[in-house]
């Protein structure tokens, strides 16, 4: 077994720390579960009690947090690659934006998908449904904002894992019909990003296991 093991559902928050793995080139283990795998593997339960994914296990530490792990990876195991250190003049935004594409943005689009998509029709609730969609799109003009000027990447002038981690909420608004209302700059940036090699490796790595679901209207790609 290698050191590190990455249990994961394909294109869940568990992309994260699959693309920092593959973007740092690091040797891991990958298990892919079925979703949600609390309600489809309950035996995950005995190595993660939320039966949630991300989990991140390497020797004695165990991580669940998907925008925490790449930092994680990239600082532990990575020497610092794709990272910003805490002497660099941007350290602060670099940290803003890892902790701002799960708090701020993937949070709203988790309650959208479930009471847009994956509740039994009896308990959707499209109005609140439309309302969390209304607040990601809302929350996302601060990256719009930043990557008007055309650039690259959100911070430092480099691809670190804050584009992993804001790339990931533009990633899972494609995938859930929000994609043809994503704005423009935030959109041509993730088109950019997901042509890099370890995005593509981690896509390719996940299909051992089951998708996570089917889009219900066509991403905007």
């Amino acid at each position: 077994m290698s050191k590190l093991t990455l249990w994961h559902c394909a294109d869940a928050r568990s992309f994260r720390a699959l693309w920092a793995l593959e973007e740092l080139g690091l040797d891991y283990e990958l298990r892919v579960l079925p979703f949600p795998p609390r309600a489809f593997d309950k035996g995950y339960f005995e190595e993660n009690p939320l039966g949630t994914v991300p989990l991140l296990v390497d020797g004695a530490t165990r991580m669940t947090e998907s925008a925490a792990i790449p930092h994680y990876l990239a600082t532990v195991h990575g020497g610092g690659r794709l990272a910003l250190g805490a002497d660099h003049p941007e350290y602060g935004a670099y940290l803003n934006w890892l902790h701002h594409g799960e708090a701020t943005l993937t949070f709203p689009q988790t309650i959208y998908l479930r009471y847009a998509k994956l509740e039994p029709e009896e308990r959707r609730q499209p109005v609140v449904a439309e309302d969390y969609k209304k607040w990601f799109l809302g929350r996302l003009k601060l990256a719009e904002a930043s990557l008007a000027d055309g650039r690259d990447f959100l911070v430092g002038g480099a691809f670190t894992m804050a584009d992993i981690s804001v790339g990931y909420a533009i990633m899972l608004a494609q995938m859930i019909g929000i994609g043809p209302e994503l704005p423009p700059h935030a959109l041509g940036w993730f088109r950019r990003l997901k042509t890099r090699p370890g995005y593509l490796a981690a896509k390719e790595a996940q299909k051992a296991g089951p998708p996570l679901f089917q889009p219900s209207s066509p991403a905007r790609e």
